[in-house]
């Protein structure tokens, strides 16, 4: 028997626990295939023969920036089209998601969404057999956060 969708607004609140980042602002994107993580100042630094991606996260204009690198060996590039249909190369990972207090692992590529409203947007990869997307709805996840946590 196939589990029960959850529905799911068109903009929402996520935890990353792995980057410790709570309570992040989303979109949700049916369009995307993959999601995408606002990021800067990405670095590929060989060391030893090993490949390590340097990256940081959100930006100063975001109350949760930590100004801090993360780096990880754990990555690939992958070729995504982009919201004007231009194909492009991005570095993408692997983390964990918590929506609606369930924790999800899914691939993010590492984008500047920095002239975006959202920093993070969730496309189909999380989205598929798990959420039923109302976009006549919002922050179903943080509301539902909101009231176990009372």
């Amino acid at each position: 028997m196939k589990a029960k969708s959850t529905i799911i607004g068109r903009i929402d609140q996520i935890d990353l626990p792995e980057f410790d980042m709570f309570d992040l602002g989303c979109k949700i994107d049916t369009g995307a295939a993959i999601s995408a993580l606002h990021c800067h100042s990405v670095k590929l630094v060989e060391r030893d023969g090993v490949e390590h991606l340097y990256f940081k996260l959100l930006d100063k204009k975001h109350p949760q920036y930590q100004g801090e690198f993360y780096h990880t060996t754990d990555f690939r590039e992958r070729k995504i089209k982009n919201s004007f249909g231009q194909e492009q190369t991005r570095f993408s990972l692997t983390t964990q998601v918590v929506l609606f207090g369930e924790t999800y692992t899914t691939e993010f590529t590492l984008a500047d969404r920095e002239k975006m409203l959202f920093p993070i947007l969730i496309g189909r990869s999380l989205l598929k057999n798990r959420f039923i997307v109302d976009v006549a709805k919002s922050n179903l996840s943080a509301k539902q956060k909101a009231k176990t946590s009372r």
